[in-house]
């Protein structure tokens, strides 16, 4: 088996779907897959995967992973007695070949009951498919690069600068991902089980959290935001609603608001100075990183807040070099953060020259309405009705460029 614990997972799947146990629990969704690697042929090993699904749908959690996640202080008494009985279904999720070669992958079913499919469901889609065509990985390569990395952070001046691994869903393997985080927390050290902080300041993978003691991290995705759309009073409202409701359940913590779903102007007209105030910050995951900090930190100055005290998240396709330059630039001006994903868990480089799976599961539908996100980058669109997207663009005033976005 390639997923053995539930806890195999982000922790901000958790996060959301205590929010959904308390406040939408008779939302239903879709989620579909899609891999947008031209020509990647995942056909021929739909079989295998469908295996390793099965099993994952055999999973309970164990009392020790319980007992862990109640040790956290944003996670609810019972919330984790529902955990206690929960098990994912397979009647929720089909998989289906296509004549191209790709695979459809679809979740449909109560919120509740398939939210924990999406990142297991990718880190087993990677691991078949590396498997069958890097049968001899290139680990040596990988190792190399991964030092390469961490003598990069190692250079004098970047002490302050801390970084996280959000790498599960696009990792090259389990295996290989607990290595990366066993080099990274021998050689940079980090914060978590009473330690002296390092530069690793923890990661979303919340099953490595708890057996490396390390800090999970997550607050919530983008398809919290988007089933607000369904769920909040009238669309306009909705990403203000989607806030409030967040801070009605966790009461100041897991204050991170993500600002992408209608794209960045959209964002900050909505986070207005009592959101500015209520949240701890926000996270970039889409669009230019460096134009979007200037943005945010001139949005808390002109609501006469310090930026020295909110904290802005970089989460978008990072690598150390490019996280080393928005740490020069942003420094000294407001609280930091870098979450890692692919290029820590999946760069081994291998002959032919390797290449990562871009591979997603995105919400697409919640209570039969269309949802989507028009966010700050084009061309990562997963929803195909084209008058919704028109309508959500008229809604929020987002220019007809970012209807591509996802």
């Amino acid at each position: 088996m390639i997923i053995t614990s539930l806890l195999d997972t982000d922790l901000y799947k958790f996060t959301m779907m205590q929010v959904v146990l308390h406040q939408f629990p008779g939302a239903q969704v879709e989620y579909r897959f899609k891999c947008r690697n031209p020509g990647v042929q995942l056909a021929p090993y739909v079989n295998e995967i469908r295996e390793e699904i099965r099993s994952l749908c055999k999973l309970r959690f164990q009392d020790a992973e319980l007992a862990y996640l109640r040790s956290l202080r944003f996670i609810k008494s019972d919330f984790v007695d529902f955990l206690s009985l929960f098990q994912l279904n397979d009647k929720y999720i089909t998989l289906t070949p296509l004549p191209s070669g790709e695979i459809d992958i679809t979740i449909k079913g109560p919120w509740l009951h398939t939210i924990l499919f999406e990142i297991p469901v990718l880190a087993i889609v990677n691991e078949v498919y590396f498997r069958n065509t890097q049968p001899v990985p290139n680990f040596l390569e990988g190792r190399k690069r991964l030092e390469e990395k961490i003598a990069l952070l190692q250079q004098p001046g970047l002490e302050q600068l801390k970084i996280a691994d959000y790498g599960t869903r696009r990792r090259f393997s389990k295996a290989w991902h607990e290595e990366v985080l066993r080099v990274l927390c021998a050689r940079l050290g980090h914060g978590g089980a009473g330690r002296r902080p390092g530069q690793l300041a923890g990661t979303s993978n919340v099953l490595y959290a708890m057996k490396l003691g390390l800090i999970p991290l997550g607050t919530l995705a983008h398809e919290y935001l988007q089933a607000c759309q369904s769920l909040g009073p009238r669309l306009r409202d909705s990403q203000i609603f989607g806030f409030e409701s967040w801070a009605r359940e966790y009461r100041g913590d897991l204050g991170i608001a993500l600002s992408d779903v209608y794209g960045m102007s959209a964002f900050l007209r909505d986070f207005d100075l009592y959101f500015c105030k209520l949240f701890d910050g926000a996270r970039h995951d889409s669009g230019d990183p460096f134009d979007w900090g200037e943005r945010l930190i001139a949005h808390y100055k002109a609501n006469k807040i310090d930026p020295l005290t909110k904290v802005l998240i970089f989460s978008d396709g990072l690598t150390v070099p490019k996280t080393i330059e928005l740490f020069e630039r942003f420094n000294g001006r407001c609280k930091l953060a870098f979450g890692i994903g692919t290029n820590l868990t999946n760069d081994l480089g291998s002959p032919p020259e390797h290449v990562p799976l871009q591979i997603v599961i995105k919400m697409t539908r919640c209570n039969g309405q269309p949802v989507a996100k028009l966010s700050d980058t084009p061309g990562k669109s997963m929803c195909d009705d084209e008058k919704y997207l028109a309508y959500l663009r008229q809604v929020f005033d987002v220019a007809p460029v970012a209807a591509t976005a996802a």
